[in-house]
């Protein structure tokens, strides 16, 4: 569905656009592909890098609801990435990451519904689900707004679903860097010796959004199945030669992650690599997810329960040329 569709990602310089930006130009003809972006010096980059006569670079914020209307049109598909995303900063911050990661969510979809976009999938993370600090509280809000957001479109062919998934490898925000830039001090900072992560490609992950748009209906919240490591794990696979010291959990940081509560597990439908959460509407119902399986009850899907482990053989072999 992706052929002959003007697409548009927010935050598209980031790590998941540019990888998103890769695969779709690789893959697809596409008759534009938009990114909207606050950074005109990444852009710069990103364009002198891909030099592909379909891309389009708009300079724009979504908070700036007047800019969203004149980059969503004509408009096919929205991929909403952009997001305030660092715990500690959102924590100190929290006006700033709401008027982002909230306020620039409904602006995407009062802009979507009234510009006529067709399909929009928003990014979310594990922290979105039992938030216990502020970045997955906006998370977990912008996510109800886009569910939500099939309700106010109504009738109108504008739809809205929700990619769920954990830390991303390759990604600058994710401790993979940091490791690596603190294996030069010989020691390795580490929060809790029992902590454990998701964590998923990214090509996965939009592998995961290009799913969604194949099989969205409007309202649901897909989730990936992704392994999960130890963070004591992957300290071994980035600096093994390192001693390893316990510093204490930081503010607004969990122990283990969640991605399924048990609450939403009562309506979603498990699939052979993903997950569904179903959104409790009472005109929702199902045609493109009829094979899913509903989950016993008492389930929940988080870091520490997961079935899915990642050895550091396998961490080794993903984040090689990261």
């Amino acid at each position: 569905m992706i052929d002959g569709m003007t697409v548009l990602v927010t935050g598209g310089t980031g790590s998941f656009g540019k990888k998103f930006t890769k695969m779709i130009l690789d893959k697809y003809n596409v008759e534009k592909l938009i990114i909207l972006s606050r950074d005109e010096l990444k852009q710069s980059q990103m364009k002198a890098e891909f030099n592909d006569p379909r891309l389009r670079f708009f300079i724009g914020d979504v908070r700036d609801k007047e800019r969203l209307y004149r980059a969503f049109d004509g408009v096919d598909i929205v991929v909403h990435a952009a997001a305030l995303k660092r715990v500690p900063e959102c924590e100190y911050n929290p006006f700033e990451a709401i008027k982002t990661n909230v306020l620039g969510a409904q602006n995407i979809i009062d802009a979507a519904i009234d510009k006529e976009v067709k399909r929009v999938v928003a990014l979310s993370t594990d922290k979105a689900a039992n938030p216990v600090n502020l970045y997955g509280a906006t998370k977990l809000c912008s996510d109800k707004l886009f569910i939500a957001g099939n309700s106010y479109a109504g009738s109108q062919d504008t739809r809205f679903a929700v990619v769920r998934y954990g830390n991303v490898m390759g990604s600058r925000g994710s401790v993979i860097p940091f490791f690596r830039e603190e294996r030069k001090k010989g020691v390795l900072p580490i929060t809790d010796l029992r902590m454990t992560r998701f964590w998923i490609t990214l090509e996965k992950g939009v592998k995961m959004v290009l799913k969604a748009l194949e099989k969205m209906e409007g309202g649901e919240i897909f989730v990936p199945k992704i392994p999960s490591m130890k963070i004591t794990d992957l300290a071994n696979v980035i600096a093994p030669e390192c001693e390893q010291k316990v510093v204490g959990i930081r503010p607004g940081e969990k122990l283990h992650e969640v991605l399924i509560s048990r609450t939403d597990a009562r309506h979603t439908l498990e699939f052979a690599d993903y997950y569904i959460i179903k959104p409790e509407f009472t005109w929702w119902g199902s045609k493109n997810h009829q094979d899913g399986k509903p989950l016993a009850d008492g389930f929940e899907y988080t870091s520490d329960k997961n079935q899915e482990w990642l050895s550091i053989e396998e961490m080794q072999e993903k984040i090689k040329g990261l």
